[in-house]
Order: structure tokens, then sequence, then C-alpha cells
């Protein structure tokens, strides 16, 4: 399913399986998620490569590998995040911040990813995936689940959690945190009752929607909704010392605020992308907690159609596609 131009719908289209080189795999794929990135791609708020076929939260299995492919044997299983390449030279790379690159390639934004049934990817910048998941389970794991443990680490060590917009990444990153022994509070829509008690399944301590106050004072808050407005909504609810942590690559206009909600050495931090080390260090808590995704399938010729229910927000956790 390709994107020739943002703002149309995607295209099905079909090709031969290209062959890997250099350092490439060659991935059959069985599940791709699909992430609120893959909307702002389709939608044409952010830029990249046209025509590009979206999806970087892609499971599959290497069915051929590129002469200098390492780590990977045919017919192992596999996962393929969003950070797809980096130049590992420029002073990012070199001083242990590559998802901060400065020539990066993001898979399915500049390289071709996975809404497809097959794919093309580094072999260094691959990840495996732990035996505890099955695909479908495991393919939101891949951004939603990375860019929420990046955005939990950013956080700090604090108990009282917030989150706003309980969808694929709150969802995992709140079972991680009351795995953790923290005490999550879930911001949803106002009066989204279901998803509020969905939050409250996964052992939410509180769920309400984005204008009301939660009972206690939080230490930190992670916006995963790209609605600029939460950052003082989410202010005005953190203690003295308190950090918010913006999660998403795209964000509404943050309104202006006053000092006095910042003043108290809060924080406001975004987070960018993920580091290899991340990818790591996030599949092996998945597998420990363990997180349990909760997804819903589609085919792969109806991207469109998941692409919607995200756009709509009628979807609870993650829409998933299996070619």
């Amino acid at each position: 399913m390709q994107l020739a131009r943002a703002g149309e719908p995607l295209l099905e289209i079909a090709l031969d399986p290209p062959n890997p080189s250099g350092a490439d795999l060659l991935i059959e794929v069985a599940a791709c998620g699909v992430c609120r990135t893959d909307l702002h791609i389709v939608d044409g708020e952010i830029h990249g490569m046209l025509p590009i076929v979206p999806g970087h939260e892609i499971v599959g299995r290497v069915a051929a590998l590129g002469t200098e492919a390492q780590g990977f044997s045919v017919g192992d299983r596999i996962g393929v995040p969003w950070l797809g390449g980096t130049d590992r030279s420029c002073f990012y790379c070199t001083h242990g911040m590559e998802n901060l690159c400065d020539r990066p390639t993001f898979t399915g934004f500049t390289r071709d990813g996975g809404y497809a049934t097959h794919v093309l990817a580094d072999s260094r910048y691959c990840l495996r995936i732990p035996d505890a998941f099955d695909d479908v389970e495991a393919a939101p794991l891949l951004c939603a689940g990375l860019i929420g443990w990046r955005a939990l680490k950013a956080a700090g060590g604090g108990e009282r959690l917030g989150l706003y917009g309980f969808g694929a990444s709150a969802h995992i990153i709140a079972q991680v945190a009351v795995w953790q022994g923290r005490k999550v509070f879930a911001f949803t829509r106002d009066s989204d009752t279901e998803t509020q008690q969905f939050a409250h399944s996964l052992g939410c301590a509180w769920a309400g929607g984005s204008g009301e106050a939660p009972p206690e004072e939080l230490d930190a808050a992670i916006i995963f909704a790209p609605v600029g407005a939460l950052v003082p909504a989410a202010l005005a609810h953190v203690r003295k010392g308190g950090r918010v942590i913006c999660a998403g690559i795209h964000m509404s206009n943050i309104p202006s605020f006053p000092y006095q909600q910042l003043w108290g050495e809060r924080s406001v931090a975004s987070v960018a992308n993920l580091t290899r080390a991340d990818g790591h260090e996030f599949m092996d808590i998945a597998a420990q907690v363990p997180v349990r995704t909760r997804t819903a399938e589609f085919p792969l010729s109806q991207a469109n159609e998941a692409l919607d229910t995200l756009r709509s927000g009628s979807i609870e956790g993650a829409a998933v596609l299996v070619p």
C-alpha cells in the first residue's frame, strides 16, 4: 500500500520483492502496526519521501540476507522499528544520542515500510521479538511501546504518573508503570467512559477526562495526544520539580500560559525517535511484565480503513495490518 500524495488514500500496487544488498535484510511481513505517525505522514502533517510505503511497527521473518547483513539468519523472527538507520558519524551518533542523528533514515518515512508483504531493513537497526508475543500483539511494541518507554524514562522515577491520550502507547506504558509500582492517572477524551474503564482494567488508579483534575498532584505527566493545549493543562497538575514529557513527533501549537505554571523548577521536554539501546531494553521489560497489547486486526488491503479508525479515535488500543 503506497502513499503517492499526502492527503490522498493509499494505493494498492503490485511489485516483486526486492533483493537485499549490503547490510539489508529482506523480510516477509507477518504484521505491521498502524501508528499515529503514519497518520501524520498520510495526512501531510509531516513531510518525507514520496511516494512511500508507510509502516514502522513491523514483525516478520527473514527471507534473504545482503552480503553484509549481520546478527540474523533466514527464518529468524524480527522487528523493524521507526529508526531505520543513522550516519554513525555525526556529533549525536558519536555521543550516544543516535536518536538525534543529523542524517537518519526512518522506516515508512524516508525508506519504504511495512504496509506490504515484504520490506527491506538494515539488519543493524532491527530487533529480536521475544517469544512471549505473537506477531500481531508484538507489532505495537515497535513504536507505541518503544517511544512510550523512552518517554517513561524521561519522566523520571516519580510515583504518580499522568498519561494524556490513552491510546496505543499509553495502554502499553501504563502496564509497565503499574508493574514498576507507580500510580497511573489516565486522561482520556472528556466523557469517554469506555476508554476510562479500559484504563482501570489495566491497573490505573484513576481515569477521567483531560479537562478534569486528578485526585492527587502528579510527579510527572506524559502527553501522547498531539494536542498542544494539553501542555499547560498537564503543568497545572504537576508538582514543583515535576516534568511534562511530550511524546509525539507532531503536536498542534502550544498556547501561551502563565509563567507561574512553569515556575517551581517544573520542566517541559520532548522525546525524539529512539535508540537501539531503547529497543533492546524495552523488549526485555515488555516480556517480563508481560505487556498485553489490545489490537484490532485489518487485512493489508484495508489500510485506509485502519487509518480512518485512528483518525476518528474510534479504536481502543492499536490497529494492526496483516498481509
